[in-house]
């Protein structure tokens, strides 16, 4: 009865309205208000029962999975399952995996009907290519969520799903005073965690058009975020920070020598409408502030705009998920992947 109740309640409360002033976030603002719907009113997923009890200690893993647990999406019937979760433990071994795959596959029926194409999983860090046909299998075939960044080739990215970082507010998101103020004292802020480039961080140090700090205090660190035009991440490195600084209206430029594909709902958000990617490593801090200052000034405002915007769907919420926050964006990206190929039952040794 309290899923039903959670489900109608979702339900009723309002999508999000797009003013035409304002530059739209989305891929396709219009699509997901239809398909986010139609998923509160059908999605359906089955849970394997996993071998052993386990907890993810990463936290958006962790905040993933509890909220799966307790949702109304989940439901003991598998015939009436659009997916089927296969949780297991991020410490097991490829030899464990390959055992796990093996039992659904001799088990269940399910597994077999489209080589687990209908199947997800829970790896933080993602999981490597393997010789092992059942392993190989799942990396293949089955939808891999994991956390933001992904080491490459651990992400295959027309399937594979990644969950925004979290970090805890030092002042709650809503309260953003000053968002319509453009106004700003530096160009790129750097919250450094001490370890990643420290070559190129000293550079940015050693520019006055740059802030860098630590785990500075949380009204030092707000402030910090108020008063950049841009926050600079390092790929691979902190980058826990990154849907607070969209909150405060301060547009991410991430520092990486590649395309980035593994960015949280690239199928909902438009990441190159509200983000930059730049490699400096050739030029270091002086080539990324002509970069940056090549940024006009209405193009600027647009991608601001964009990312504060769609910083709420970014948002973990503790104690529960809230309508289009982080837990219902990536059950919704399930969804959209929930159609899969199926194949002619074979037999197995």
């Amino acid at each position: 009865m309290a899923a039903i109740f959670s489900l109608l309640l979702l339900l009723l409360l309002p999508l999000p309205s797009l003013s035409a002033s304002s530059p739209s976030p989305y891929l396709s603002g219009a699509t997901l208000v239809q398909n986010y719907q139609n998923m509160l009113k059908a999605f359906k997923i089955f849970i394997y029962t996993p071998p052993t009890p386990f907890n993810f200690p990463d936290a958006p893993a962790s905040l993933f999975y509890n909220s799966l647990l307790r949702s109304p999406f989940l439901t003991h019937t598998p015939a009436e399952a659009h997916l089927f979760f296969v949780p297991f433990s991020p410490d097991t071994s490829t030899r464990s995996l390959a055992r796990l795959i093996r039992q659904l596959r001799n088990n269940h029926p399910y597994w077999n009907r489209t080589l687990g194409a209908d199947h997800f999983f829970l790896s933080p860090a993602g999981i490597d290519y393997s010789s092992d046909r059942n392993v190989l299998e799942l990396k293949k075939n089955s939808l891999q969520i994991s956390v933001f960044p992904v080491t490459s080739g651990y992400f295959i990215p027309h399937k594979d799903i990644t969950l925004p970082p979290f970090n805890p507010s030092p002042l709650p998101l809503s309260d953003t005073p000053g968002q319509n103020s453009t106004k700003t004292s530096f160009l790129g802020y750097l919250r450094w965690d001490g370890k990643t480039e420290p070559n190129l961080v000293n550079e940015f140090k050693g520019d006055a058009y740059f802030l860098v700090d630590g785990n500075s205090e949380p009204l030092n660190y707000v402030r910090s975020l108020k008063e950049s035009k841009f926050c600079l991440f390092l790929y691979h490195g902190d980058v826990a920070w990154m849907v607070e600084a969209m909150a405060w209206g301060c547009v991410p430029v991430v520092i990486v020598d590649r395309p980035i594909q593994d960015f949280p709902f690239m199928d909902i958000l438009r990441w190159s409408d509200m983000s930059l990617l730049v490699a400096v490593r050739h030029g270091g801090a002086e080539r990324l502030k002509q970069l940056l200052n090549g940024v006009s000034e209405e193009q600027y405002v647009e991608m601001r705009e964009a990312c504060m915007a769609s910083s709420k769907h970014l948002v973990w919420n503790e104690e529960e998920p809230q309508p289009l926050d982080a837990f219902h964006m990536v059950m919704y990206q399930l969804w959209l992947r929930r159609h899969a190929i199926r194949y002619a039952r074979r037999e197995f040794v």
